[in-house]
């Protein structure tokens, strides 16, 4: 696990689970570290959704975006995506603000982000 973003990326089904550990992701290195991770991950496993956990996370800096982009267009050859869970609201609205709110799925929590998945 990278000590500076805290990332843990676990399989479920045939999805995988993004969790950030950390209640700040701001460290510009520590986010290239984790998005070099995601993407190992995604071509050894080959996930048809990436659900990114943000439960606890209070900020994050806009290569967080950047890096949810860079992963949804590495999954979009294959018809995978990637969908945002527990994210909280001030976060939400940089999405909104953005309209990337219109380019990801969003769900309360981690389960009904699978069980959604799990019924596509």
């Amino acid at each position: 696990m990278d000590n500076r973003v805290g990332v843990e990326i676990t399989r479920q089904g045939s999805a995988a689970i993004v969790a950030f550990k950390s209640t700040s992701i701001s460290d510009v290195d520590g986010i290239a570290i984790a998005a070099k991770r995601i993407k190992e991950f995604i071509d050894e496993n080959q996930p048809n959704t990436l659900i990114f956990d943000f439960e606890g996370v209070k900020f994050f800096s806009s290569q967080v975006l950047g890096l949810l982009l860079d992963i949804r267009t590495k999954l979009k050859p294959h018809n995978g995506e990637v969908v945002i869970t527990a994210i909280n609201p001030q976060l939400h609205r940089v999405f909104k603000i953005t309209n990337l709110d219109k380019v990801f799925k969003f769900f309360p929590d981690r389960e009904s982000a699978t069980k959604a998945m799990d019924t596509d």
